[in-house]
């Protein structure tokens, strides 16, 4: 898949609420990580929490 469609299709964002200490997401929602090369690569995942 072409660079530019990808990045249309897939967000390296994104804001998810907690409520008491677990991810309050409904039924049918769930969070996947998608790698679009071919061979293993490292990534980092950052985590940015702001108490309400």
């Amino acid at each position: 898949m072409p660079a530019h469609i990808r990045t249309i299709v897939t967000d390296s964002g994104l804001t998810i609420p907690v409520r008491d200490g677990r991810l309050a997401l409904g039924t049918w929602q769930g969070i996947y990580l998608i790698e679009h090369r071919d061979r293993a690569h490292r990534r980092e995942i950052a985590l940015h929490a702001v108490g309400a």
